[in-house]
């Protein structure tokens, strides 16, 4: 994809994306709406422990929100990739807020249950999930690539400001006006994202190929993934960060009573110190990732969460908490955001929103998974105990970094090769012609088969992860320097889109194939359809009368 900003100076520093109008316009809109979010998520809270007597209901107004995050972010992030990312986040906007608008006024009318505010909520974290993918893929077009760090930082920053301050507003307006008013904040609070979106025209690259499937782009989004080590590093690496720091947010209102002796003035304390670090450390990412690779910069924000979990468990008093509430924060941005940052420029455009999906699956069901650990930990053994053993699962996912590092992606190159052209045909063909069957005849001379199967071994990787089905190398028994290449797609379509896949990054190894092959260049390609072999109707005709006829039939004799 082109520069969305060509000319435009690199960042200045951590505010530096702020200076591009598209993007400061979003941020602060989604800064607003955050807010609302999480005044709504009080008053759902509150209202819930009024209208049900249970403990339990009350903890599933939270669940409500969350799961569909976990349900729905993959077929989110295969619709964001499928179709115009703009218009998807308007339409998950829009309907947030006609949720939240009968939320309001079933509630101001006395009329709702616990089972109706969950569905409410259900729903409205069902706007959130197909929201997120698209949104998160949309900032590499409102930045130029330079400033895309900084920008993942700086909306980590606004979640977290408003995480710091939302409940501590959404508790004044329960307590002022109730519930039904809480409500309706959040529902004001999506029409100035909306107003926002509906003016931004970004450029939409032209599309000569019909968008894939539901469910093919959400195979295509888990098979780019699995096939690219890059991301599955990434995966792995936020899973284990996810169980491990969800210790001090799951615990954190124990520690305020527990361990420090406080009461709900203390955790609000706490929950604003996490808040600070989290904004210190988004302010701070630029000048960090300018200094360090990003695999020392996760690895160091890692282990300053870990000692943040030790400290919080050894203080039995505010001040040194309130320490290591700060170093929490700031490094559970740095940590998330070199995660989201390292998956989009892993990634190209075509499948960005895919792979975040999937690494937002992996963060949240890690600290799902944790939440529920560590609460049971803490039952059992004590709180202190609990924050020392998220300490040693936090100590571990740094470890894991010296066997699988984080690559580091400041000199890679995503965008889209396009050197490839379609081929004419004799035979005709349409898109959903196939299956299609394609051989590359490669000549490669004895001396050369080493680094030949070795680049091969990469080529076949690149090759599946872009669509290819049935990859094989052949070798032919009669003229020992001719290799065969072969790989089916299933339309031709599919052959054309795995062709289009190929990035900058992949030039590499098509350059080194043709150093090492011996004959024209491009090698010969045979592009066939599978067809089955059928008798013609009169021959079908003839067999089946046959079969039908009794071996001593006099007719047989003929």
């Amino acid at each position: 994809m082109a520069d969305p900003h060509p000319g435009t100076p690199p960042a200045p520093g951590a505010l530096g994306p702020l200076r591009h109008p598209v993007f400061r316009a979003v941020w602060m809109a989604s800064l607003g709406s955050n807010f609302g979010g999480l005044i709504q998520s009080v008053g759902a809270s509150w209202m819930m422990t009024s209208i049900a007597p249970s403990a339990d209901m009350v903890a599933l107004v939270q669940a409500s929100v969350t799961l569909p995050i976990m349900l729905l972010s993959l077929v989110a992030g295969a619709v964001a990739d499928s179709m115009d990312r703009r218009r998807v986040m308007l339409a998950a906007q829009m309907f947030m807020l006609g949720i939240s608008v009968v939320l309001s006024l079933v509630t101001w009318a006395g009329l709702i249950t616990p089972w109706l505010l969950l569905l409410f909520t259900f729903l409205i974290g069902c706007g959130t999930a197909m929201n997120g993918p698209a949104w998160q893929a949309s900032v590499g077009e409102m930045v130029p690539r330079e400033d895309l760090p900084s920008a993942v930082a700086l909306n980590s920053m606004g979640f977290n400001l408003a995480r710091s301050l939302g409940p501590a507003i959404g508790g004044a307006i329960v307590a002022a006006a109730g519930a039904a008013a809480a409500f309706a904040v959040n529902a004001t609070s999506y029409l100035g994202l909306i107003l926002v979106l509906a003016r931004w025209r970004p450029e939409q690259p032209s599309q000569t190929l019909p968008r894939e499937a539901l469910g093919a782009a959400i195979i295509s989004g888990l098979r780019y993934v699995a096939l690219s080590p890059a991301l599955r590093i990434v995966l792995l690496r936020a899973v284990v960060f996810g169980v491990g720091a969800s210790a001090i947010n799951a615990l954190m209102p124990l520690i305020a009573r527990e361990l420090v002796g406080g009461g709900p003035l203390t955790y609000g304390l706490l929950l604003g110190a996490f808040g600070v670090g989290a904004v210190c450390g988004a302010l701070g990412s630029t000048r960090l990732r300018a200094w360090l690779s990003t695999e020392a910069l996760v690895r160091g924000a890692i282990l300053a969460f870990a000692a943040a979990a030790v400290l919080a468990g050894l203080s039995g008093s505010i001040l040194p908490t309130v320490i290591a509430l700060l170093l929490a924060g700031a490094g559970w941005v740095l940590a998330l955001s070199s995660f989201n940052v390292t998956v989009q420029m892993s990634t190209p455009r075509w499948v960005v929103a895919r792979a975040l999906s999937l690494y937002q699956m992996a963060a949240f069901g890690g600290m799902a998974g944790g939440s529920w650990l560590w609460g049971t930990v803490a039952e059992r053994n004590g709180l202190a105990p609990a924050l020392f053993m998220a300490a040693g699962v936090l100590l571990a996912c740094a470890l894991i970094g010296l066997v699988l590092p984080l690559v580091d992606v400041k000199g890679r190159d995503l965008g889209p090769l396009r050197t490839w052209r379609e081929p004419e045909t004799v035979v005709p063909v349409d898109g959903r012609t196939g299956p299609v069957v394609i051989a590359v005849e490669w000549r490669i001379a004895e001396a050369d088969e080493p680094e030949f199967l070795h680049v091969m071994t990469e080529r076949r990787r690149i090759r599946r992860r872009d669509g290819a089905h049935n990859w094989m190398l052949m070798r032919d028994l009669a003229d020992p320097q001719l290799w065969v290449e072969r790989y089916d797609a299933a339309t031709w379509h599919d052959y054309v889109r795995l062709n289009n896949r190929l990035t900058r990054e992949d030039a590499a190894i098509i350059e080194r194939l043709r150093e090492l092959h011996r004959g024209g260049w491009p090698p010969q390609v045979r592009r066939m359809v599978e067809r089955e072999a059928r008798p013609r109707h009169s021959e079908e005709a003839q067999v089946a009368r046959e079969l039908a006829t009794p071996l001593n039939d006099p007719s047989r004799a003929s």
